[in-house]
C-alpha cells in the first residue's frame, strides 16, 4: 500500500536512482527556505496552490479538494473494515488520473519517513486525528547513504478531523496516528500515480535511506 501521504517546503527537485554513496557517508542537508508553502484546508485554505502538476493532471489545489469532499463521505468512510493491528485500505478514483485511497490507521501506527518521488499529493483526516512530522529540504536524489540534518529543518502538524494538506514533489515526512485507543481514517490522493516511494530511518539529525519500493511492492 502506498504511504500516507502529506508546511510542503519541499521544493520541486529532479528524482535520481537509489543512493549509491558508501555506507558511513553523510551528506549535511539544511532548511530549505525558498521553498513554496503548504496549501490547507479547511482552516487557513489559500485561494491558489504553490505549484501545479504535469501537464493534462489536476493540480494540488484539485487534489486537496478531492481528498476534503471525499473524507465528508460517511457512508464511504463507513465501509472500510477497521483491523486493530495494522492499517487497511481502500483503492479510490481520484481525479484527472491521480492515484487515490481511503486508509486506517490503528492506534500507535504511523508510515515511517518516505518520500513521494515526483508525484505531488495531499491528504485529509476523514475520523481520529493524524499527526504529521516533516522535513524542509531538498534532499540529494542519488549517491548518498545517509544524510546529516541541520537544525530548523523539521515541521510539526497535527491534523484533526476535517483538515487536510496538500504538498509537492518529493515532500518527505512521516505520518503518526498518536492516539491510544481510536483509530484515525484519511482520504490520499497522488499525482502522476506514485511511480516509487523511497523509505528512510532516522535517528537525531541522521537520516538513512533504508530501501526504495515500486507500485507492486503495495497494489
Amino acid at each position: 500500500m502506498p504511504a500516507s501521504a502529506s508546511v510542503v517546503e519541499t521544493g520541486p527537485v529532479e528524482t535520481g536512482p537509489s543512493a549509491s554513496a558508501s555506507e558511513g557517508t553523510r551528506t549535511p542537508v539544511t532548511a530549505d527556505v525558498g521553498a513554496p508553502a503548504d496549501v490547507l484546508a479547511p482552516d487557513g485554505t489559500e485561494s491558489q496552490a504553490p505549484g501545479g502538476t504535469a501537464a493534462q493532471g489536476p493540480t494540488i489545489a484539485e487534489l486537496l479538494d478531492f481528498v476534503c469532499r471525499t473524507a465528508e463521505d460517511a457512508e464511504l468512510v463507513a465501509s472500510l473494515p477497521l483491523d486493530p493491528e495494522g492499517r487497511t485500505w481502500l483503492r479510490l478514483e481520484g481525479p484527472g488520473g491521480s492515484e487515490a485511497w481511503l486508509i486506517s490507521w490503528p492506534p500507535g501506527t504511523g508510515t515511517g519517513w518516505h518520500d513521494h518521488a515526483e508525484s505531488t499529493g495531499a491528504f485529509t483526516v476523514a475520523a481520529g486525528a493524524l499527526r504529521e512530522h516533516s522535513l524542509a529540504a531538498r534532499l540529494p536524489t542519488a549517491g548518498w547513504t545517509t544524510l546529516e540534518l541541520s537544525e530548523g529543518i523539521d515541521r510539526d502538524r497535527h491534523l484533526a478531523t476535517g483538515q487536510g494538506r496538500a504538498f509537492g514533489r518529493h515532500h518527505v515526512h512521516e505520518v503518526l496516528n498518536e492516539s491510544g485507543h481510536e483509530h484515525a481514517i484519511s482520504v490520499h490522493a497522488y499525482y502522476p500515480p506514485l511511480p516509487q516511494i523511497r523509505r528512510y530511518s532516522r535517528t537525531g539529525a541522521v537520516l538513512r535511506l533504508e530501501q526504495t519500493e515500486r507500485p507492486e511492492d503495495w497494489q
